[in-house]
């Protein structure tokens, strides 16, 4: 698994996700001819009808955008005076009605209710956390900022500040503030700089200076930090990535590794997080769950082609194996196709 995070070969002339326009590389795109209130009525009828129809709901929800599907919830509305995401819940249940949920849930309610979930309740669910702020753009973190600030008039980060602690929060905050530089000059210049204050301040230091790790890799552009990956090899004879897991433990190391991952790609990232969801004795399906509805209309397609890459079987045949029933079919559909 390591060869794949240490090749930096490609690295510095690939198109990054973080750059990705909706619609590009994702395996849902709009409906074509596609009527809201035509897509109501069936979901309507699927609903209401004598047992629902799940075959039903599965092909209008993973065959529109998250756009449409505002649009067939606003008829929806209009026409039967419920909330669709209320009908669904009601006549759905476990990992298929969450599924839906999500399905119905725009972009940015869903991510800021993902990390509302993560904070909630004892302990803080770091990974969650770790994976959306690490892979999410400015705009992305902005969004969401702005729905938890409208639906709970509280500022995201001050109640991260509550939940998390040390060189972990100090990182986490930088990230949820969605100021990352987003020049896209690389300065070589810099980059070796900044790769030398990396390696002095870990591989070559007796006990690591972490804020330095936060600093760069929280701040930095993400051609600049592709650029500085490459100098760090150079200097240390080591990636960043096997210097960080080397030096540090817990949650930082998972979010700076984390960091180092989406830098490089953000779809080798996910294929690896959806492989760890399903392998093993049960399945994540939360996980799953919010890889797959949150990457499909951005990079889904990326991957997929990922995943075949690094485990020689397709992500279809994956889900395939692991999931069942309807919320296998609602899954598989989000898929897209087998590669």
């Amino acid at each position: 698994m390591a060869s794949l995070w240490d090749d930096l070969e490609s690295l510095v002339n690939t198109p990054s996700s973080f750059s990705a326009k909706t619609g590009e590389r994702g395996t849902i795109k709009p409906k074509a001819n596609f009527n809201a209130v035509d897509d109501a009525e069936a979901l309507r009828k699927a609903i209401e009808g004598l047992g629902t129809k799940e075959q039903t709901l599965i092909d209008i929800l993973t065959h529109t955008s998250s756009a449409q599907r505002q649009l067939i919830c606003e008829a929806y509305q209009k026409a039967t005076g419920r909330a669709l995401l209320e009908d669904l819940k009601g006549d759905t249940s476990g990992n298929f009605e969450d599924l839906l949920a999500a399905l119905v849930t725009p972009p940015a309610a869903y991510d800021c209710h993902e990390v509302m979930r993560a904070m909630k309740g004892a302990g803080t669910a770091d990974s969650i956390l770790i994976e959306i702020f690490a892979s999410r753009s400015n705009e992305q973190i902005k969004a969401l900022n702005d729905v938890y600030l409208r639906e709970t008039q509280k500022k995201l980060t001050l109640e991260l500040k509550n939940e998390v602690s040390g060189d972990f929060a100090n990182a986490l905050l930088l990230l949820a503030e969605g100021k990352r530089d987003v020049s896209t000059t690389v300065d070589t210049e810099k980059a070796k700089k900044d790769a030398k204050t990396l390696y002095d301040a870990g591989e070559k230091k007796w006990g690591t200076d972490e804020s330095k790790f936060v600093d760069i890799l929280c701040q930095r552009s993400i051609p600049q930090l592709r650029q500085t990956l490459v100098e760090y090899k150079n200097i240390s004879g080591k990636t960043l990535q096997q210097s960080i897991e080397g030096e540090m433990s817990g949650e930082l190391e998972e979010l700076l590794v984390a960091i180092v991952k989406c830098v490089k790609s953000v779809p080798a990232y996910f294929a690896e997080r959806l492989y760890e969801s399903m392998k093993g004795g049960g399945t994540d399906e939360s996980t799953l769950n919010r890889i797959m509805v949150s990457r499909s209309e951005i990079d889904l397609l990326d991957i997929r082609a990922e995943f075949k890459k690094l485990y020689k079987y397709s992500l279809y045949s994956a889900i395939k194996s692991d999931l069942s029933g309807d919320h296998g079919d609602c899954v598989k559909a989000i898929c897209g196709g087998d590669d």
